[in-house]
């Protein structure tokens, strides 16, 4: 894992990744963190997001897409479902879920330069050593970053 400062939303914008992933709930609300952000500047991942099961567990582990073309570039935005809920205390990503998300990532943007930010670790109380361990894993071999955000 390549490891990076700034902002993923911009980086995208600027043509550092062909494909951003994020982690969502299953309740289709992109109501916090870098999913809001994005639900903000790319609205078409919030109408993919949308378009899914509310409430569904069966989400857990799967992806939605949104293809989008800004300033003449062409960015694929994936709501990687990877927690149930945001409400509780305690962690609340689902580690198998990160792994079978990053899995589906590899399987269909395999040499594509894929940028992400710390999925699951931020509101969703997530160990960050486990997680990185698992995007390691499943993206094995591919052009993947971790953008530490820093405005």
């Amino acid at each position: 894992m390549k490891v990076t400062r700034g902002d993923l939303v911009k980086l995208a914008l600027d043509g550092r990744f062909e494909v951003i992933v994020h982690g969502c709930n299953c309740q289709c609300a992109m109501g916090a963190g870098i999913a809001k952000t994005i639900k903000q500047v790319f609205p078409e991942a919030y109408k993919a997001d949308l378009a899914t099961a509310k409430g569904s567990r069966a989400k857990l582990g799967t992806l939605s897409t949104a293809n989008v073309e800004r300033n003449g570039r062409k960015l694929t935005i994936v709501n990687g479902y990877t927690q149930f809920h945001w409400r509780g205390s305690g962690v609340q990503v689902d580690y198998d879920a990160v792994r079978s998300v990053m899995r589906r990532v590899k399987e269909s943007y395999s040499e594509r330069a894929i940028g992400y930010a710390k999925i699951g670790a931020g509101l969703a109380k997530g160990d960050w050593s486990i997680i990185s361990a698992i995007i390691d894993e499943e993206l094995a071999g591919e052009d993947h970053t971790l953008v530490e955000y820093e405005p």
